[in-house]
């Protein structure tokens, strides 16, 4: 699961790495909880939260729906 998770990142990632940033997978956990960083300017960007629930847990969940919840860690 985890390699599919990284693979969905990696369709993600260009359109954060537009704006400056970036994404990171950092763990998924026993219950089904994607947890990842945001990296340059998507790290401190007011809208994070928004781009983190919007638009990577939406995507995520739609392709896998045993996801429950994708969460930004520092």
């Amino acid at each position: 699961m985890e390699q599919k998770i990284k693979d969905a990142l990696d369709q993600i990632r260009p359109f954060l790495q537009r704006d400056g940033g970036d994404i990171e997978f950092v763990e998924y956990t026993d219950d089904n909880i994607v947890r990842v960083r945001l990296q340059g300017h998507c790290a401190g960007c007011p809208g994070a939260q928004m781009t983190i629930k919007g638009v990577v847990e939406k995507i995520l969940k739609e392709s896998y729906p045993e996801i429950a919840s994708v969460e930004a860690v520092l």
